[in-house]
């Protein structure tokens, strides 16, 4: 049985100093072997700019906050609870509206990657996590993508999972209904790392540690307690299932670098798998 890489990281950005922090902005960053989420507290009129971002990167816009994005020499007015998919280069998010907006990174984004307030987690690698390797280029080429999430709520599909050339994110719908706590459905992912995203709500993330011959490496199960906005980076083969617990709304995001074959491979899953193609070898 493979051993877990690294313990779980828990960015609780309600309880915690921001590691970016100017008029406009608090921001928040939290990493995992391949992925990088920073997450805003903006004002309107805050523009978030990045000079020659090495690949992809998405922005996720929760309700009642807008957004104007620049990049690619296109522009486009990015809509409340809306995904955007941005080009590599030179990027300009002007905020409409204040709120907490969250974008997702690849560690190539090497800036962001060193400011995380986990970056020691990840100084000698993540050993059993496969390494960030870009899927084909999107058809038509790098340019800006927009969804507004409304449109794919489907309760026949798992999930709202879209790809990028080398990320993937499961933007699940916002939701008051609590999950029945006799239905979890604990696993563990043996080569990859998941980062789970609160925006809203409270969730209590189950954790187990699996056993191997070497009982020094044992550890107890864990029920981590998250409000929102907060970051859990669940490393490759540890067990893991959550459960939305209190009262409210409760939204939580999950994210993957590089983007998952098993979803992949699955047909409609992935919302806009018609603009990413998978490798040749899928």
């Amino acid at each position: 049985m493979s051993v877990v890489s690294t313990e779980a990281s828990r960015g609780l950005y309600y309880a915690s100093e921001p590691q970016l922090k100017d008029d406009g902005q608090k921001t928040w960053i939290t990493r995992s072997a391949n992925v990088v989420v920073v997450v805003s507290q903006v004002s309107a009129g805050t523009e978030l700019v990045r000079d020659g971002n090495p690949d992809e990167y998405m922005l996720l816009l929760p309700p009642g906050v807008r957004a104007s994005v620049t990049a690619g020499g296109e522009s486009i007015e990015a809509g409340p609870e809306s995904l955007t998919i941005l080009p590599p280069g030179r990027s300009t998010i002007k905020l409409l509206d204040g709120g907490v907006v969250t974008r997702v990174f690849t560690v190539r984004a090497t800036d962001l990657a060193g400011k995380a307030e986990n970056a020691a987690v990840y100084a000698n690698g993540a050993p059993g996590v496969a390494p960030l390797k870009d899927w084909p280029a999107p058809v038509g080429g790098f340019k800006l993508r927009n969804y507004t999430l409304a449109q794919y709520t489907d309760p026949k599909i798992f999930g709202r999972l879209f790809r990028s050339t080398n990320l993937m994110i499961n933007v699940f719908e916002r939701k008051t209904d609590r999950r029945d706590p006799r239905k979890m459905s604990p696993h563990s992912h043996p080569d990859f790392e998941q980062i789970s995203l609160t925006l809203e709500g409270s969730f209590i993330h189950h954790l187990r540690t699996p056993w191997t011959a070497d009982s020094t490496t044992w550890r107890e199960d864990e029920h981590v307690h998250v409000d929102s906005p907060s970051t859990l980076v669940i490393p490759a083969n540890l067990i893991h299932t959550t459960l939305d617990v209190g009262e409210g709304v409760a939204w939580l995001i999950d994210i993957f670098g590089p983007p998952r074959m098993d979803f992949s491979l699955q047909p409609g899953v992935v919302r806009n798998a018609d603009e990413y193609p998978m490798p040749a070898a899928a």
